[in-house]
């Protein structure tokens, strides 16, 4: 948690994200920065990642609802701390934890202000793969129904081994025809500019199983129904823009917003100082937290 030297109650905000990655990196960074800008911030591991607990033991495993309510748990939190204004709470999501803030949005009217910054719809492309907008109906539901086929076979046999297979992180060594995106990704999680020992993507990933439960369930089901305000930050070049561009227009109301960094792709987003719109973000939140 970070915070700048206290005169009053502070509006705060909690921030995590990538998918699969660590506080240390990214979502840590932006805490950081918002501290510096007079916010009390916390970035969080979410549930049975990096330094996060779980129940029994439970590790790399990724769900709907549970880290939604991640971020629920950390509105908890600074509603209870006594330099924290509890009207004054907003989120942000980077990445996967995009989607899940919005959700958390869609859910939990104690926060008065999101921002998603280079958004993915993980029940979205878990569901459909990446770019659907490019396939026929039937083709995704057939591809998702022999998803769904091998993922149960893969329980029966984690059940049987009492083991979790894993997904995989980011694919190392990098092939040479790799999609720019993934290069992208190698790039920072794979390289001293972003790996942590913690990061399932800079690692072995999360349990290959985790994929069912987002393919079941639509995270932005009720985001049309989010009355409190959100900021949409997606990069021009991003592969995963379509995410953030949808999602917007599910959203209602004069209280929502989208920008658009030129020529900034996917993980440029991450940290990189120069593109990610700090000075865009404190005025938002400034303005719907006071």
């Amino acid at each position: 948690m970070s915070r700048k030297k206290i005169t009053g109650k502070l509006a705060a905000v909690a921030v995590s994200g990538p998918f699969g990655a660590v506080k240390e990196q990214s979502s840590g960074l932006y805490a950081q920065e918002l501290a510096k800008r007079g916010f009390l911030t916390i970035a969080f591991d979410p549930s049975f990642t990096g330094e996060s607990g779980g129940v029994n033991g439970v590790r790399n495993v990724a769900s709907p609802d549970i880290n939604t309510e991640d971020f629920s748990a950390a509105v908890d939190f600074l509603s209870n701390e006594k330099d924290v204004d509890p009207d004054r709470i907003g989120i942000l999501g980077i990445c996967g934890w995009g989607g899940m803030a919005l959700n958390a949005a869609a859910m939990d009217t104690r926060i008065k202000a999101t921002v998603v910054s280079t958004m993915y719809d993980m029940s979205r492309v878990m569901a459909n793969g990446y770019f659907d907008y490019d396939k026929d109906a039937e083709t995704i539901k057939k591809e998702r129904m022999a998803n769904r086929r091998a993922l149960n076979a893969q329980r029966t046999e984690d059940y049987r081994t009492g083991t979790y297979k894993r997904a995989g992180g980011v694919v190392d060594p990098l092939p040479a025809d790799a999609p720019q995106f993934v290069k992208d990704y190698y790039a920072y999680y794979k390289t001293k500019r972003g790996y942590h020992p913690r990061s399932l993507n800079s690692n072995e990933g999360w349990n290959l199983t985790t994929a069912l439960s987002f393919m079941n369930m639509s995270l932005l089901t009720y985001a049309d129904e989010i009355e409190s305000a959100v900021l949409v930050i997606h990069g021009e070049k991003a592969h995963s823009r379509y995410f953030g561009e949808d999602a917007f227009k599910k959203l209602k109301g004069d209280n929502k917003e989208l920008m658009i960094i030129p020529s900034a792709n996917h993980t440029d987003l991450y940290d990189n100082m120069e593109k990610i719109p700090f000075d865009k973000i404190t005025s938002f939140f400034q303005k719907y937290l006071k």
